[in-house]
């Protein structure tokens, strides 16, 4: 909270003041926490872990809450607390509105929220959660060919290190690259750090779309892309030299590279026979949801209902397991599917040996149940929170779409949500239940129900 001090030091456009009364609450708060939260044990359980990682993001976007409120920027606890829990899950899901008059320093602050709680879940997917083995993250031995991922995971305080490195790298190309092509310094490194988390924050109220510039508009749907991949997968390229062979022999990758292409192809189509949108706008928008990032450069909800259909599906598809995006992950959705059809052919050959793979490996049957079972826990938890949103009164496209584009870490949705619209209309009620979907989202729903098992809090 000091660097948005700092921001608006520079700029002179108040609130510094604020900013630092925030930091010093957080201060206070986590000395009161190291002074009578007794004496840390010397090694963490697994439930330890589970605790930490879900109150994290819960205390964290409380504390985040904080400037949004003291500055007189979002007067409503409800609404700066959504604001939060929105940046640092890199929802990007907004109720603030005149973005393009807002004081230097909350624009900063919304984008550092995102960009750190993007580096939080690349740490927590790729450091922590093997180590807690759920949300199917034991996955990843599959994922990278060759013996580089054990040596990137063999220590979580080295592999946050490196994802450390390669994510602020990243960041700082995306960055400058915006600025050469046109941007101007603050807009440029806003709009980096929300690019690179996937989290679709920008400065100005009509999105990506305030800028009209091509060349600008191709360069952050790359970025895009390469946020939505699997970071180790950065790092296995990085080691030798970002060899392209590296990247299209791993599975996900080409999964996730096809379902974009696929839906560009189908959703471009029926774009181009209405000729309702240009096509720059269409595959800047269909990139934009396809890896969760939620920034837009035109009002997709005025599309045909088939292409807003479609639209809705790649939310939940979502991008690659270990990247900062959301949605359900294109690893699982691609083993899901090999699981359907290894049923269908045993049903053909009932007493033939089918195993489902990932790559070369063979993916076990304990991981298979696991993966039904968040799918069945996500599907559940989506159809709850959309009916619970319908029970305040908000209408039926914006209680599904708000739902899905939250769960899934999103952003905009459809309806009173849309691309042109935010979500500061709809009830407390509802913006608290979404909060919940965001944060249950992004912990990957296992982080979050495992504390809710008795079982959970015995010794």
């Amino acid at each position: 909270m000091m660097i948005p001090a700092l921001v608006a030091l520079y700029y002179g456009a108040g609130h510094a003041v604020e900013f630092l009364e925030a930091g010093a609450i957080v201060i206070l708060f986590g000395a009161s926490m190291m002074r009578y939260g007794g004496n840390p044990p010397k090694q963490l359980s697994h439930r330890d872990g589970f605790l930490i990682v879900a109150l994290a993001w819960l205390v964290l976007s409380l504390l985040g809450a904080v400037p949004f409120w003291t500055t007189g920027t979002l007067p409503s606890v409800i609404d700066a607390m959504f604001e939060s829990a929105s940046g640092l899950t890199t929802t990007g899901a907004t109720v603030l509105s005149g973005l393009d008059n807002l004081p230097h320093s909350i624009l900063f602050w919304r984008s550092m929220q995102e960009w750190l709680g993007g580096m939080g879940i690349i740490v927590l997917a790729v450091a922590v959660m093997p180590l807690l083995g759920v949300g199917g993250m034991q996955l990843f031995k599959a994922e990278t060919p060759g013996p580089v991922k054990d040596k990137l995971t063999a220590r979580v305080t080295e592999t946050a290190k490196l994802l450390w490195y390669l994510y602020l790298g990243l960041t700082v190309v995306c960055a400058v690259s915006y600025w050469l092509a046109g941007m101007t310094p603050f807009d440029a490194i806003n709009h980096a750090m929300c690019t690179v988390a996937i989290g679709g924050f920008s400065t100005h109220d009509a999105s990506f779309g305030y800028y009209h510039d091509i060349p600008l508009q191709l360069m952050a749907i790359l970025f895009m892309i390469f946020a939505g991949i699997n970071f180790t997968l950065h790092f296995a390229a990085a080691l030798h030299g970002f060899s392209l062979r590296t990247y299209l022999e791993d599975e996900e990758f080409k999964a996730y590279i096809s379902w974009i292409a696929v839906m560009l192809i189908v959703i471009g189509g029926m774009i181009a026979w209405t000729g309702q949108d240009e096509a720059i706008h269409v595959v800047f928008n269909v990139v934009s949801i396809a890896t969760t990032t939620g920034f837009a450069v035109s009002d997709y909800s005025l599309w045909p209902p088939g292409a807003t259909m479609l639209l809705l599906m790649t939310m939940f598809v979502g991008a690659c397991a270990g990247s900062t995006g959301g949605g359900m992950k294109v690893v699982r959705i691609l083993l899901l599917f090999r699981q359907g059809m290894r049923e269908i052919r045993r049903l053909v050959h009932p007493h033939g040996v089918i195993h489902v793979k990932m790559g070369s490996q063979r993916i076990s049957s304990k991981v298979t149940e696991a993966l039904w079972g968040f799918a069945v826990l996500f599907i559940v938890c989506y159809i709850i929170i959309a009916t619970l949103l319908a029970f305040t009164g908000v209408d039926i496209v914006t209680s599904f779409t708000a739902a899905a584009a939250c769960i899934t870490n999103t952003g905009p949705g459809f309806g009173e949500v849309g691309p042109s619209g935010t979500y500061a209309g709809l009830p407390d009620m509802a913006k608290s239940v979404l909060i919940f979907g965001m944060i249950l989202g992004r912990l990957e729903i296992y982080t979050f129900f495992v504390l809710l098992v008795p079982e959970f809090w015995r010794d």
